[in-house]
C-alpha cells in the first residue's frame, strides 16, 4: 500500500560546522588527540539524502519546505535566557560551545538550528493537516539530548519537543506518543514532556551509553505525568531480535493502549550495526520493520519521524532510505549489506528478552486511554 510520504531536508543543514575534532574530543597535540572530524559531520545526513534522490524515491515523497523556527515556537520549550546566549555565541567569529563543552556551535549555527526545529515542526504540520499522511524530516543538528534549560550531546533545541508542542497548543486535548530509537537516551525529549499526560514518551537505548546516569526504567515520569514514561535499557549487542521483542511486546502494546492522536519517533541510525558510537546490530531491514510495526499502530497513518543521530556515512544512508520505503510503500533498492542479517548476535538472547520483560511491567501503570 503507497502511502503520501512527506520529506524535509535542506542543504543548509550540511553546513552546520561542528569543527576539526579527534571524534568527540578537540584535537590536542600534547594528548596525541590529531585533528580529524567531529562525529557529528555533515557527511552522514548529506549522503542519506543523495542516495534518497540517486535510487528515484525522491520521485514518490512529497517534498515539505524547510522553515525557520519562529521566537514563539522556541519559546514553548526553551527559555528566553538560553536563546538570548546561544545567538550570542552563534554571533561571534569563531562560535562557541552549546552549554555542555561537547556541543560545538559554529558562527551562523543559531539559524540553521532554527531551520532544522521548523523543518520537524512543518512536517508535524502537514501531518496534522493531512497534506501528507506521514513523512521524514532530514533535519541537522539533533536535537533529542536538548533540556529545556539548554543544549547537550550535539543538540542545539529540541527539535521534536518543539514541534510536538507547536502541535499541542494547535491542538488543545491532543494525546502524543513519542519513540526514540537513537542508540542514545533520548533525555532531552524526557525532559520536556516528563509532566505531561497527554504525551507518552518512550526510549529504546544502549544502556547507559549517554547520558550515563539517565534513561534507568526508574524514570516513568513525574506529576500528571506519571507513569507516562517509558525507558526501554537495552544491553549492548542488541540486533533485530531483541528491538523487535521489544517493539512487540512494549512499544506496540504501550501505543495501543495510550491511544495516541499522532506517533512521533526521534531517528537515530547510531544503532545500526556498523555504528562507530553505539554497539548495537540493527540493519536497514530492521529499521524498516520498526517502521512497519508503528504503521500498523498509528491512528489514521499519522507517524511522523524527526532524523537525529547516526555516524557511518556507507550504512545509515541505506538506513535512511529503508525507513522511507516502507513509509511510502515504494521500494528501489535491496540492502548490499544484508549480510549482516545472518550475524549471530541478531537473534534475539535471554539476557535481552529479560530486560525487555521488565520494562514491559511498566505497562500496567500506564493510562489506558482505549
Amino acid at each position: 500500500m503507497t502511502m503520501k510520504t512527506g520529506y524535509v531536508y535542506h542543504e543548509l543543514f550540511g553546513w552546520h560546522d561542528t569543527g576539526t575534532n579527534a571524534g568527540f574530543f578537540p584535537s590536542d597535540p600534547a594528548k596525541g588527540l590529531q585533528p580529524f572530524l567531529n562525529y557529528e559531520n555533515a557527511e552522514t545526513k548529506k549522503r542519506i539524502h543523495e542516495l534518497i534522490v540517486v535510487s528515484g524515491l525522491i520521485d514518490h515523497l512529497h517534498r515539505i519546505p524547510a522553515r525557520h523556527a519562529t521566537d514563539d515556537e522556541l519559546l514553548l520549550v526553551h527559555p528566553q535566557s538560553y536563546l538570548t546566549n546561544l545567538k550570542k555565541i552563534s554571533e561571534q567569529r569563531l562560535g562557541g560551545d552549546a552549554g555542555d563543552g561537547e556541543t560545538p556551535l559554529a558562527k551562523g549555527g543559531y539559524e540553521i538550528g532554527t531551520m532544522a526545529v521548523g523543518a520537524v515542526t512543518a512536517l508535524a504540520q502537514s501531518i496534522m493537516s493531512g497534506e501528507v499522511d506521514n513523512g521524514y524530516a532530514l533535519v541537522r543538528p539533533p536535537g533529542h539530548h536538548a533540556i529545556r534549560s539548554g543544549g547537550m550531546g550535539y543538540c542545539l533545541f529540541s527539535n521534536l519537543g518543539i514541534a510536538l508542542s507547536v502541535i499541542k497548543r494547535d491542538n488543545p486535548g491532543i494525546r502524543i506518543a513519542t519513540v526514540d530509537w537513537d542508540v542514545h537516551h533520548g533525555n532531552g525529549t524526557q525532559d520536556v514532556f516528563y509532566n505531561d499526560p497527554n504525551v507518552l514518551t518512550i526510549s529504546l537505548h544502549q544502556d547507559r551509553l549517554y547520558p550515563r546516569n539517565s534513561g534507568m526504567r526508574s524514570e516513568i515520569g513525574e506529576g500528571a505525568g506519571i507513569n507516562t514514561n517509558l525507558n526501554i535499557p537495552l544491553p549492548a549487542g542488541t540486533g533485530n531480535g531483541g528491538y523487535q521483542y521489544a517493539f512487540e511486546h512494549v512499544v506496540a502494546p504501550a501505543i495501543k493502549k495510550f491511544n495516541p492522536d499522532l506517533i512521533a519517533v526521534a531517528s537515530g541510525f547510531d544503532s545500526c550495526v556498523y555504528d562507530p558510537l553505539g554497539r548495537m546490530m540493527l540493519t536497514a531491514n530492521g529499521y524498516a520493520k520498526l517502521t512497519e510495526i508503528l504503521m500498523s499502530v498509528s491512528k489514521n497513518n499519522k507517524l511522523m519521524i524527526a532524523h537525529e543521530g547516526g555516524y557511518n556515512a556507507v550504512y545509515s544512508p541505506f538506513c535512511g532510505l529503508f525507513v522511507l520505503q516502507q513509509l511510502s510503500g515504494v521500494k528501489k533498492l535491496d540492502d548490499p549489506f544484508d549480510h549482516t542479517e545472518n550475524y549471530p548476535g541478531q537473534a534475539l538472547f535471554e539476557h535481552q528478552k529479560f530486560e525487555v520483560d521488565e520494562a514491559a511491567k511498566l505497562l500496567s501503570a500506564l493510562p489506558d486511554n482505549r
